[in-house]
């Protein structure tokens, strides 16, 4: 029996850990929704002997360093490896593509200071398979909740783009990685229309019957610094490379099929 041991048993882990249930895999995870305490050391140390496959998708630190492979990475060689990154290693391409070929802001040395490329790198040089992952919506966390509970925002940025990815698709994707053993790498897992947030915001509005947020400037919002850094950015993700070798297609190929999933 294929065993896979989870990381960070979260939002979009939680989705691929049913997935592979289905499919007869026996699965393990850390994290508050999982069966083993990161902190157990022996726990741990034993689930990951007896484990064929091992997915992290588990957070850097923020100071720096990556809490699995700084805790249990040389337990590790020889797993094959799967690790759940973000398109933000990618840094702000003034709205250009990017695919997996272009270099990280970690490879580039821009990100010294970058914990999240700094982590993609190292899950790299682990060989593992790493999905970089755009902005997740799904069921509970999507435009809609945003706009029915009046957090929605429009920011006036023209020219400002961003790439976003179904939770199920996601799920898809990483399952289709595992079954096949794909190859080591990255693989960027993204729909296929990167676009504002402001049209998916108005196209929720009027699917809801809503009005419209204001438009504001990025001064007037008052984003945190976190929401401010993600407006700073601007690129689109390509995302042919994970079609091609790993056969996978986004059921939801844009937010309008998404939303209307989710509606």
């Amino acid at each position: 029996m294929s065993r896979l041991l989870i990381f960070g048993l979260g939002y979009t882990a939680g989705r691929i850990a049913t997935a592979m249930q289905a499919q007869g895999w026996q699965v393990r995870a850390t994290g508050s929704a999982g069966d083993i305490a990161f902190a157990d050391r022996d726990a741990v140390l034993a689930a990951v002997d007896e484990a064929t496959h091992i997915l992290s998708s588990a957070p850097p630190e923020r100071a720096g360093g990556d809490p699995v492979l700084d805790a249990y990475g040389a337990a590790l060689t020889g797993k094959a490896l799967f690790y759940l990154s973000s398109t933000g290693v990618y840094g702000d391409r003034a709205g250009a593509w990017v695919d997996e070929a272009t270099p990280t802001i970690a490879q580039s040395g821009e990100g010294r200071r970058n914990a999240r490329a700094e982590a993609d790198l190292a899950w790299m040089n682990m060989r593992a398979r790493v999905f970089r992952l755009p902005g997740i919506y799904g069921p509970g966390r999507s435009a809609l909740e945003r706009v029915r509970e009046g957090k929605a925002r429009r920011i006036a940025l023209p020219g400002q783009v961003f790439s976003r990815v179904h939770v199920d698709d996601i799920a898809s994707g990483v399952v289709a990685a595992l079954m096949q053993d794909a190859a080591s790498g990255a693989y960027n897992l993204g729909d296929d229309l990167p676009c504002s947030g402001n049209e998916v915001t108005e196209h929720a509005c009027r699917l809801l019957g809503l009005p419209l947020p204001p438009l504001e400037s990025l001064e007037e919002a008052n984003l945190s610094e976190m929401a401010r850094g993600f407006y700073m950015e601007n690129r689109r993700v390509a995302n042919g490379k994970a079609k091609r070798m790993l056969g996978w297609t986004p059921k939801y190929p844009t937010y309008v099929e998404g939303l209307a999933a989710l509606l």
